[in-house]
């Protein structure tokens, strides 16, 4: 994101570009737009202009109050390369920042994270006494980076393993499709998770 941030003026701006590249045929006003992409409305309002005045973006009509990505923007392809296609996410800053949520013992990404489009959860955190507030809040920093809403499964250690060994479909979708493990503690059998 800083060299991102650096190459395109701000991280704002980054955030805010993502943010319609991802959901695309989706509109949002100002306000959604702060929110999702935790960026401060003055902040968004410059940058909306400026995304307006390139095309990026396109109201619906001269009266609305939404946005949302012009598909004839004349540099789409290479926008998208550039900003959701390249791998610019910083793994270790993700594993750094879930570790921090309780008594992590796994953390296992997929989806969004390793472009698959197909997978039905991006990330999974496996662990003891976590903090689902602390959790939630940097879901939503992370969310607000990749300009894409996550979907992410927390399953306490016990329960994570009667359902490993029950092939519960969730666990089994998780594991028997393209993932990355960021984390996984000794105590836990990785070689009962890989081989099941």
């Amino acid at each position: 994101m800083e060299i991102l941030g650096k190459i395109l003026g701000n991280g704002a701006r980054v955030k805010i570009m993502r943010l319609f590249l991802l959901n695309k045929g989706k509109s949002f006003i100002s306000k959604d737009i702060v929110r999702r992409s935790r960026v401060n409305p003055l902040v968004v309002r410059k940058e909306l202009k400026l995304l307006a005045s390139i095309n990026f973006i396109k109201k619906r009509s001269p009266t609305s109050l939404d946005w949302s990505f012009n598909p004839s923007f004349k540099y789409a392809v290479e926008m998208e390369d550039l900003l959701v296609r390249s791998n610019t996410l910083n793994k270790g800053n993700i594993l750094n920042d879930f570790k921090k949520v309780g008594q992590v013992k796994l953390i296992i990404i997929s989806g969004v994270f390793i472009r698959n489009k197909d997978s039905r959860v991006d990330l999974l955190i496996v662990g003891d006494k976590m903090n689902r507030g602390k959790i939630e809040k940097e879901i939503r920093k992370l969310e607000a980076e990749i300009g894409v809403e996550i979907v992410y499964a927390l399953f306490e250690t016990k329960e994570f393993i009667y359902r490993l060994s029950m092939y519960d479909k969730l666990v089994r979708d998780i594991l028997d499709f393209p993932h990355e493990i960021l984390f996984h503690a000794k105590e836990l059998n990785m070689e009962v998770v890989r081989h099941t």
